[in-house]
């Protein structure tokens, strides 16, 4: 295993034919902003999956409060674990190492396969590529998800939260999936709120990406917006879960995925 990541080699390789275009000095730059040398100094310690987690958050040195504990499940059943997504990193690293250090390392949770670079963490992860080449396979690979023997953590907005225009920060509505293939696979859902924000400077980048149409390029600061976070302090609250049974024909899927949504606004 290759306990480090290299930005311009994976930037090369994703770009294919067109690798010859990029100058160095953009991928050097790209370094800086995700502070490849500082995430590559704790992946050198070799550590996977769980213990990845848990051990990333020791080492950025954010510290997390945990309510509803006991709102975990221990009766042997498969669950699926539903969060608003404020950080894009610290949220991801701290649900992984809670939820997985609760049921022994069973856990599966959706990523950008960018995520998958970061060789710890892989084993935990299902890669997801909407956009991409495999975006036609992204039904067989969230149906294979919940078909397994692991616990499924999501980020139904798939994307970082946004701030909206009385300034609070609320995810962009949920994807109905988690509904859908929870009911399928009698799944009961468990809501929970992540308390905390990004920069103000983040939410501007996503503002002028969402006005202009462009790509969400937003996403290239988490890893700044990670660094920035050492020493912060954030609270994760679990609700209690919700019978799969809840969600039935008086409401289509996407109402049901709104209606658990402001679930975990109001925890």
């Amino acid at each position: 295993m290759v306990n480090e990541i290299n930005i311009d080699k994976i930037v090369r390789d994703r770009a294919g034919k067109r690798a010859k275009f990029i100058p160095k000095w953009l991928t050097s730059l790209l370094a800086r902003i995700i502070h490849q040398e500082f995430i590559n100094v704790y992946l050198r310690e070799g550590k996977v999956g769980v213990d990845f987690c848990k051990g990333a958050l020791e080492y950025i040195g954010a510290n997390v409060d945990v309510e509803g504990r006991e709102n975990l499940p221990d009766d042997g059943r498969l669950y699926t674990f539903v969060s608003n997504h404020p950080l894009g990193a610290i949220d991801g690293v701290t649900l992984g190492g809670i939820i997985g250090e609760r049921y022994n390392g069973k856990i599966k949770y959706f990523v950008n396969d960018l995520l998958m670079n970061l060789e710890g963490l892989a084993p935990l992860c299902v890669p997801v590529n909407k956009l991409g080449k495999n975006s036609r396979s992204f039904p067989a690979i969230v149906e294979k998800a919940f078909a397994s023997d692991c616990h499924v953590i999501m980020f139904p907005a798939g994307i970082c939260s946004r701030r909206q225009k009385d300034g609070t920060i609320r995810d962009i509505p949920w994807n109905k999936a988690f509904i859908v293939k929870s009911v399928k696979h009698k799944r009961d859902i468990v809501p929970i709120h992540f308390e905390g924000q990004n920069s103000s400077r983040f939410y501007k980048v996503c503002r002028w990406c969402d006005l202009l149409h462009l790509p969400n390029i937003s996403k290239i600061l988490l890893p700044d917006e990670m660094y920035k976070s050492r020493g912060n302090h954030y609270v994760v609250r679990f609700g209690k879960p919700i019978p799969w049974q809840t969600f039935d024909k008086t409401k289509t899927p996407s109402q049901w995925g709104r209606w658990v949504q402001d679930r975990v606004y109001e925890i």
